[in-house]
């Protein structure tokens, strides 16, 4: 049989491979720490999950659900944007649930490119955004994020030719995988080049809600005329540790909204009614839960960080997010630094490549690992700095 070309286009997901080079290391009995993936060790907080098991044993969740959402889910999403941010939407026209915010950012791309359209890419950036480009057709063009620039992207660098042709621009802050952040007068700049190309902007902003030392991070939609070139891609993901349930959203311009429900309601069914009745659950219940994961993964930050720096590597003290972007040392590519400390160390780190060229020389590292593991992985970098000093390297 014969597949589809574009599948030759498409690497292999980033963390897919990761994770096949971690098992095989378990399997021969080796014990790996695990700084790779960004998913909460901290369960979902316990009313989530006492509502979920209620709600399961209802009958009329045990029938297909509808593709746009529980009305009362759009609601309390709704709900949640006015008391977080003071954005108000329109929960029938402005708000989409989504199985989990991954999904809608892969088909919002489907959406606004046809083929040979130009998509604005952060690199280093989320791999999807560029992946959802390819396989509608499109091209990425990518945005160079550098520490000079606090890794935010330089609108005015962007050929006027390239511009023209775009349809897209992605945002990501507070950021994956860089953990830098950005403020409303970096949005309103945006909006003002969005309008001035006409061009749609998609704001993945799903780590608002982990963020540390008092920091509050805002929404890209808090501009009021952020609806008119936008929507922005939210999740409880991790704000309430429910990676494994799939809810986001996708929420702001009505007719961006409406576009990406018709796309989806052709692919899905929507999310399981008793997932979403626990999501009505983590939006509308105690909220008192998301401080107090951050201060863990504040605790986590700081001993982390303290170590990254001692070792020889260089990293910022993150003011949001799971992760932990670190400057390898000298001599070293991304790769090669991550296999040094998989094969010399048993720690698994993401290579900084694989997020985008403009990556390299970085490692990315999360705080998703329970803190005996964590201070193990700091001993094992702490051993692997002494070896690697007394070796001359």
């Amino acid at each position: 049989m014969k597949l589809s070309h574009r599948l030759d286009k498409l690497p292999p997901y980033l963390f897919v491979e990761i994770n096949r080079r971690i098992a095989q290391k378990r399997n021969q009995g080796e014990d790996v720490v695990s700084f790779a993936i960004g998913d909460p060790d901290i369960p979902t907080p316990a009313h989530i999950i006492e509502h979920l098991c209620q709600a399961a044993y209802d009958a009329c969740n045990h029938r297909y659900p509808e593709t746009a959402g529980l009305p009362e889910l759009c609601q309390a999403i709704a709900h949640w944007y006015d008391k977080r941010f003071g954005v108000t939407l329109d929960p029938g026209n402005e708000v989409l649930p989504l199985l989990g915010s991954k999904e809608g950012i892969g088909h919002v791309s489907f959406c606004l490119l046809d083929p040979g359209d130009i998509a604005l890419v952060p690199d280093p950036g989320y791999p999807v955004y560029s992946m959802s480009t390819l396989l509608a057709g499109g091209k990425p063009y990518l945005l160079s994020l550098t520490e000079e620039n606090d890794f935010l992207p330089d609108f005015g660098a962007i050929p006027d030719e390239i511009a023209r042709k775009a349809r897209l621009l992605w945002l990501n802050y507070p950021n994956n995988p860089t953990g830098a952040v950005a403020g409303l007068e970096f949005f309103q700049e945006a909006v003002r080049f969005a309008r001035k190309y006409d061009l749609a902007i998609c704001h993945d902003a799903p780590y608002t809600e982990v963020a540390f030392d008092g920091y509050r991070p805002p929404s890209f939609l808090q501009l009021p005329e952020a609806k008119e070139v936008g929507i922005e891609f939210h999740s409880l993901s991790k704000t309430y540790n429910m990676t494994g349930w799939r809810v986001g959203m996708a929420v702001g311009n009505a007719r961006l909204i409406n576009a990406l429900f018709r796309f989806k309601s052709n692919l899905d069914s929507g999310i399981p009614q008793a997932i979403q009745q626990a999501a009505i659950k983590a939006l509308t219940g105690p909220q008192e839960c998301i401080a107090e994961h951050n201060a863990i993964y504040q605790r986590r930050r700081d001993k982390l960080v303290n170590t990254i720096n001692e070792v020889g590597l260089r990293a910022r003290l993150p003011k949001a997010g799971f992760y932990v972007w670190a400057k390898v040392p000298q001599g070293y590519t991304s790769l090669e630094f991550t296999s040094e400390l998989l094969d010399k160390a048993n720690i698994a780190v993401t290579p900084g490549v694989g997020y985008g060229n403009a990556g390299e020389g970085y490692i990315r590292l999360s705080l998703t690992l329970p803190d005996d593991r964590l201070d193990e992985g700091i001993r094992r970098f702490l051993r692997w700095h002494t070896t690697s000093y007394r070796e001359g390297k």
